[in-house]
């Protein structure tokens, strides 16, 4: 029998507006484990929105913070991690991630991204511009392999942020099953 790492975190990834957080949120609350996400930390740290340091100080300095956070958090246990949406496509960025990390990408279609992110208030960075769909779409299209090096992909389009949570919890339960 082959050993089975025990899943210490969980890492969730996908497109922004995919669920990351609220599934993210409900899943520690399911496993009564730590939840952060870097979106949130980066602007209670930084005392400013995503958007104002993406104006302020353009998208590596952001991709940069997103990093360092990663490598910071990746040393708690028993948390479930939010990543940005483009954590993943910052070179580097899987390689650091941990043994014992589950790592979960949340899948979004360009247009139900668009409609979630927009209905939201005031438009993300990255689908600033005359054509939100079409900024989401390329989008998508560059970063689609980078999120599939995630170990398990979960359609996040149609699925309620606790049937979502609760799959992913089932998924924990097995894999310790297993142990």
């Amino acid at each position: 029998m082959v050993a089975v790492d025990p899943i210490r975190r969980i890492l969730i990834v996908g497109f922004m507006a995919s669920g990351k957080t609220s599934v993210g949120q409900e899943l520690a609350n399911l496993l009564e484990w730590k939840f952060h996400d870097f979106d949130s930390i980066i602007e209670d740290r930084t005392g400013i929105t995503i958007s104002e340091i993406f104006c302020r100080d353009g998208e590596e300095h952001f991709r940069k913070l997103e990093s360092d956070l990663a490598l910071e958090l990746f040393q708690e246990e028993q948390v479930v991690l939010s990543s940005g949406g483009g954590w993943p496509s910052r070179p580097g960025n899987w390689e650091c991630v941990p043994d014992g990390t589950l790592s979960i990408w949340l899948r979004v279609s360009p247009e139900v991204a668009v409609k979630r992110a927009s209905s939201g208030g005031p438009t993300r960075p990255m689908l600033a511009g005359e054509d939100p769909l079409g900024s989401a779409i390329k989008l998508l299209e560059q970063r689609e392999d980078l999120y599939g090096r995630a170990q398990i992909t979960l359609n996040s389009d149609n699925c309620y942020t606790s049937n979502l949570a609760t799959k992913i919890m089932n998924i924990v339960i097995d894999q310790k099953d297993q142990e």
